[in-house]
């Protein structure tokens, strides 16, 4: 019986322990939102622009980087299937893309295909940087299926 508050310090300590090193684990892994980054993500194209101007070259080389490798599915064109996807995705660290998750409606699997296809067209970037450090960036990019 005297062994039972022993062993129960030693499973607290544990626990404790355990605890201490998981939040470790997410404060470090954290994965970043764009509006509390020191510097956002930047394509290789936009590296070099003003500070100021950042969001605004990423926004506009992310348009034409989905313009210019859009291909609309020639099977979903036949049944006139349209609808929104969108793309969440991580950009890590080292500034590679991962994606996380593609949200689109029931019976637009064409559609999401592409779209994935799309975003693992982009490029390395430069990675965002918080607190002087690389951090992992989320994002999550819309892409329209419209026929005309």
């Amino acid at each position: 019986m005297k062994n039972i508050p022993s062993v129960v310090l030693k499973l607290n300590l544990i626990l404790i322990l355990w605890c201490t090193t998981i939040s470790f684990a997410q404060e470090k892994d954290l994965d970043v939102p764009f509006a509390v980054l020191e510097e956002i993500p930047m394509f290789p194209n936009c590296i070099n622009v003003e500070r100021s101007e950042g969001r605004n070259c990423f926004m506009q080389e992310m348009n034409n980087h989905v313009k210019l490798n859009f291909n609309y599915p020639k099977k979903a064109r036949k049944n006139k299937i349209q609808g929104r996807v969108t793309v969440m995705f991580l950009i890590n660290h080292e500034g590679y893309v991962e994606i996380t998750k593609i949200v689109s409606q029931e019976g637009n699997e064409l559609l999401a295909q592409e779209a994935e296809r799309i975003i693992k067209l982009l490029p390395k970037f430069k990675p965002g940087m918080l607190k002087g450090e690389p951090v992992d960036v989320m994002y999550a990019q819309p892409i329209l299926f419209k026929l005309n």
